[in-house]
């Protein structure tokens, strides 16, 4: 007797046979993938000491290929004293043991490749903790043969810090001040995040073999944590004095950082397996950022934050979309989608309602570019309320980290009640489990939408339209066409309050509330809600086949 084939299996299956008959299966690996972010500490605890860790991820691999994610996006779990949760490095090659050891993390990492998930980690290049021992031996005195690893300066004359830079999270000076070696060193972040100086030679190899130790045990690639900032202005000139209190982070934009990324990139591609490269490039110009893909030989993809801060409305949307396409075409670079991370409070949060965060989820699926998925969102969750007592983040972002829920008990799936943060709203209702087994759930219509996106090319590697219906439905409703070697997707999102007509036809395949997929679109999008159409003439033909 035949049996049905596991999603593992049909997920292999799938990739052996596109690249023979699947027009998108030529593109490299990220652009076609859908990438899930998992926060390690909020992901699963195994062991009972309230903190998620890489073998909580490994029990739940199944689940994710059951989603129907390509890729997984971890952040840090090296060795650290979370001053900044991991951000701050202790060491580079290393696993901290709250989440670990080596060996879990290459046991994790082989079971997600075998089953057909890529893998990449979090880099921090611009900084390390200052219990690094590099940092330690740099402040050790102005002889040190590390001394020029990290960005040490005089004080100005009288005494204060060596220019007007302002720190992300303290919003108050970039410098803290040395006592025993009398100098200041530079931080962009919190004072126990010394910024690596990356004129030092001695610096950029030593950071390149950070990249050689995860390459020689197999991940796919690594996102870049604030990748714009490892090249600064030899000079240290102030920032302008019209923008001051703002912080240095988003002015930093220096040539000094382009040739560093194409030599990181030398280096990933001297490795088999097309390893990725993806930098936080935290710029509010799209402009800027598309300089950071180089011509073609520095970051394959950056992370593009404007669409995170777009509001919930279809003018809004549609001129970020054509701005999009227009300042990244000079580069011929690949946009990046994403509504949540781990910095910035959950799109349910900022959206205020279901609809809406099911409306957006067509948003980041099925725009033209790489979508990345923040662990939590495909479930609808909201940011926990995190009460003061409780709040660790030294930029108070706790509530958009809270633990994800796997069931409705009284742990959710976890050991222990009494986890490192509080449980999101609705945790027990919004729990994996819950939400699996209902076909009306945000998971299940997440998991449509990725099972959409990879039946078509269109949807993957496309070309994409924005479609005007005049007046009235351009305010209300965003629509879009993909098309790729006769393959063809018409997605519509309604913004407004009200039911929109719109003058398209096609079969729904996939409508953010359920209603009418599989039968002709009736003419009319739902308040709040948004439809994935295919022409009628491909439901054909596909029947035919």
């Amino acid at each position: 007797m035949m049996t049905e084939p596991t999603e593992v299996e049909k997920r292999l299956e799938y990739g052996e046979a596109g690249s023979s008959r699947d027009p998108a299966a030529r593109a490299p690996w990220w652009k076609t993938a859908v990438f899930y972010q998992i926060y390690p500490r909020s992901f699963l605890d195994t062991d009972g000491d309230g903190v998620g860790d890489l073998e909580g991820i490994r029990r739940r691999l199944e689940y994710l290929v059951w989603l129907g994610v390509d890729a997984l996006w971890i952040s840090p779990f090296y060795p650290s004293p979370m001053k900044d949760f991991g951000y701050d490095v202790r060491d580079y090659c290393d696993v901290d043991p709250i989440f670990g050891t080596l060996a879990t993390f290459d046991r994790l990492l082989a079971e997600a490749h075998a089953c057909g998930l890529r893998v990449i980690i979090d880099w921090v290049p611009n900084h390390t903790s200052d219990e690094h021992p590099w940092f330690v031996e740099s402040r050790s005195s102005r002889r040190s043969a590390m001394r020029n690893w990290y960005v040490w300066r005089d004080p100005a004359p009288d005494g204060s810090p060596p220019n007007n830079w302002v720190g992300q999270f303290s919003r108050g000076p970039a410098w803290t001040f040395d006592e025993a070696t009398g100098q200041y060193y530079l931080h962009c972040f919190l004072p126990e995040q010394p910024d690596l100086n990356w004129n030092e030679p001695a610096v950029v190899g030593a950071m390149h073999e950070t990249l050689r130790f995860w390459l020689d045990r197999g991940v796919d690639g690594f996102r870049m944590d604030v990748v714009h900032l490892i090249g600064k202005d030899p000079g240290l000139a102030d920032d302008p004095d019209d923008i001051r209190g703002v912080t240095h982070v988003p002015l930093n934009h220096r040539p000094e950082t382009h040739p560093l990324l194409r030599e990181i990139r030398r280096l990933l591609e001297r490795y088999e397996g097309d390893r990725l490269a993806v930098g936080e490039v935290f710029l509010l110009d799209t402009k800027q950022v598309a300089e950071y893909y180089g011509r073609g030989d520095e970051l394959h993809l950056c992370f593009n934050f404007s669409p995170l801060y777009t509001p919930f409305d279809a003018a809004a949307w549609r001129d970020q979309i054509e701005r999009i396409d227009q300042e990244l075409a000079p580069a011929s670079a690949w946009p990046t989608w994403v509504l949540s991370n781990h910095d910035n409070q959950r799109h349910r949060t900022r959206y205020g309602n279901e609809s809406r965060t099911r409306a957006a989820a067509f948003l980041v699926a099925l725009l033209r570019g790489t979508p990345f998925l923040y662990a939590g969102e495909e479930l609808g969750l909201s940011d926990a309320v995190v009460p003061e007592p409780r709040r660790v983040d030294p930029a108070m972002r706790d509530g958009c980290r809270a633990p994800i829920p796997w069931d409705a008990s009284a742990t959710h799936g976890w050991i222990r009640d009494d986890n490192w943060l509080p449980w999101p709203p609705d945790a027990g209702v919004l729990s994996m489990e819950q939400q699996r087994g209902d076909p009306a759930s945000m998971l299940a219509l997440y998991r449509r939408l990725l099972d959409a996106r990879r039946g078509s090319s269109a949807l993957r590697t496309g070309d994409q339209e924005i479609l005007s219906f005049g007046g009235e439905t351009d305010a209300a409703v965003l629509a879009f066409r993909r098309h790729d070697d006769g393959d063809e997707r018409i997605v519509l999102v309604n913004f407004s309050s009200r039911d929109a007509g719109v003058a398209a036809k096609g079969i729904v395949e996939v409508s953010s509330d359920g209603a009418g997929e599989g039968r002709a679109f009736g003419g009319t999008v739902r308040a709040e809600t948004a439809v994935l159409l295919r022409p009628e003439r491909l439901r054909q033909e596909h029947a035919s086949r």
